[in-house]
């Protein structure tokens, strides 16, 4: 809050059903926003009527909104009331300077059960739409997940007219089964048959319609008016399309970048992957319905893999009518890939900064890395693994960050023993750490040779999305690459037997986790951890261990 033109710093206590400001200090040097969760298992916020327990945050399904404005300061203290170790990420924030936070096996250190440990991050030069959840365990199939939303600066403007409200819209797979058998599933040797998701959730709830919801999401909007929905795929299976009967939807964000604005009958939202869309509330008062439809998979409208929500008018008088709108073909790739090539950076737009998002572009870079990188099903030792490069990352009870601080890495992992950018002859386990030069440029090149979607996440920073093709990429693929307007983004969806390029600026030294977003994937081994380091000790460049670190290993 700002008050007297000064920052103001905002204590705030979750309790299990509201929260309390608590107290007000003004003339501080920026907003400190303060946050209680109690984690545990419970069965009465699970979306449908079975019996299964659901990870919540202070008994809600999905956890409490974290909503902040760019450059804030975020204290979230965990208490973690599980009977495994906990840890939680924050998808796309990118913990400027600060990988300490990060949240992740190979920089935390996990808080044990019954024992609490606060998380302290700044939204330092972001804005946008993101999420969080948790990162080890196979708890993220669990749930624990809930919504991110970074503020434009009251100095910066928007590109489009303040909407009458905004709403967050968390899509995603859910597969009914406990997630600690799901997870001990993952080591059969058949891994494909690993509980197969069974319904698509809109903010926790249950398909509209459907026997075994126990409420459904609606939201409730007035005629002539414009909103804007935050959506992200919070899912651990399955790419979604998502559209909303007799309304389109102006595409005006994602992932902290403004994009060029388009208007879509339906769009594509891949696993990780967050989108800021206006809908215009210009129909006759009535209730529409709102459609999450999985991609490569047959549904039908009495479908259970449909997530059904409603956009309610305030004055309307009859519930929904008529068939769900349709989408495009849901194995139709090109149609997919078409609209991911069709969303391009706006230029001229200001986003954290009042400069221009264009001010800073790739047309003329020179390459200091370039990482190929395959993830493919493998077999090592009689079990099924996931693999890049034909290495399986094996994760260590040392987090890398950890060793790197104190022994510089030795005896925890060896740098650069990773192959960047071939494959190994033979499937094995690694500890895969690669060196990334700070201030460099690094090109990577995710290839898929698999017929079914993937998508990759880069903890730490924004990419810039420059291709996408089909078949094996080469040197000559980079002929096509879009170097005048490519978006800037954190999550990247590579089709089957496809490959996907980007660029990023490695400005933000720390220990920093490139994953596959497919659940099964990242937690079988399809990861690895770029190592960006300046050995100028001042903390402007990187910030020292926090006061609170943990210790393990």
């Amino acid at each position: 809050m700002r008050i007297n033109g000064y920052y103001c710093r905002v204590f705030m206590l979750f309790t299990y059903t509201t929260f309390l400001v608590l107290e007000f200090v003004t003339r501080c040097s920026a907003i400190e926003v303060y946050h209680e969760w109690h984690v545990s298992l419970d069965t009465n916020v699970s979306p449908l009527n079975v019996n299964q327990s659901v990870i919540a945050i202070n008994e809600m399904f999905p956890g409490p909104l974290i909503n902040v404005t760019t450059n804030d300061v975020v204290h979230v203290n965990v208490f973690n009331n599980l009977d495994e170790p906990l840890l939680f990420t924050w998808h796309g924030i990118q913990q400027r300077l600060n990988s300490w936070q990060d949240g992740v096996s190979g920089t935390n250190c996990p808080i044990l059960p019954h024992h609490n440990w606060t998380y302290v991050f700044q939204t330092k030069d972001q804005i946008g739409t993101f999420f969080y959840y948790p990162s080890i365990q196979f708890q993220k199939a669990a749930g624990g997940f809930g919504a991110i939303r970074v503020n434009n600066r009251d100095v910066i403007a928007v590109p489009f007219p303040k909407p009458e409200a905004e709403f967050d819209l968390l899509i995603g797979d859910w597969s009914t089964e406990d997630y600690k058998i799901s997870k001990s599933m993952m080591r059969n040797k058949d891994v494909n048959s690993y509980a197969v998701p069974k319904f698509i959730l809109m903010n926790g709830k249950g398909p509209y319609g459907n026997n075994l919801s126990k409420s459904f999401e609606s939201f409730t909007v007035t005629r002539g008016k414009s909103y804007r929905f935050r959506i992200s795929n919070v899912g651990n299976a399955l790419s979604l399309n998502l559209r909303i009967q007799n309304h389109e939807m102006l595409l005006v964000e994602t992932e902290g970048s403004y994009t060029n604005q388009i208007l879509l009958d339906s769009l594509d939202v891949h696993i990780g992957q967050s989108y800021s869309v206006i809908v215009k509330t210009n129909q006759s008062e009535a209730d529409y319905y709102i459609v999450a439809s999985p991609k490569l998979t047959n549904t039908n409208d009495s479908s259970d893999l449909l997530g059904i929500g409603v956009l309610h008018y305030s004055n309307s008088t009859k519930g929904v009518t008529g068939p769900l709108p349709t989408g495009p073909d849901p194995f139709d790739v090109e149609f997919s890939r078409n609209q991911a090539r069709s969303i391009r950076w706006n230029l001229t737009a200001g986003a954290a900064r009042p400069n221009p998002q264009g001010s800073f572009n790739v047309s003329n870079v020179t390459l200091s890395h370039t990482f190929i990188l395959l993830g493919s099903l493998e077999e090592i030792s009689g079990l099924p693994l996931y693999a890049v490069n034909n290495v399986s990352y094996y994760t260590i009870g040392t987090p890398l960050k950890l060793a790197d601080h104190f022994v510089n890495g030795s005896g925890v992992y060896q740098l650069d023993a990773f192959p960047h950018d071939s494959v190994n002859a033979n499937a094995s386990y690694g500890i895969s750490v690669v060196s990334g030069k700070h201030k460099g440029w690094a090109e990577f090149v995710f290839k898929n040779k698999m017929n079914v979607m993937d998508t990759w996440h880069l903890d730490g920073f924004g990419f810039f999305l420059v291709g996408f093709g089909d078949g094996d990429w080469t040197p000559a693929s980079r002929d096509t690459y879009n170097l005048v307007d490519p978006v800037v983004r954190s999550t990247v969806q590579v089709y089957p037997g496809g490959w996907t390029a980007v660029y990023a600026f490695l400005d933000n030294p720390g220990m920093w986790n490139l994953r596959s977003q497919v659940l099964k994937r990242w937690y079988l081994g399809q990861e690895l951890y770029i190592r960006v380091f300046d050995a100028d000790p001042d903390p402007a460049k990187e910030r020292p261990p926090p006061e609170n670190l943990l210790l393990c290993g």
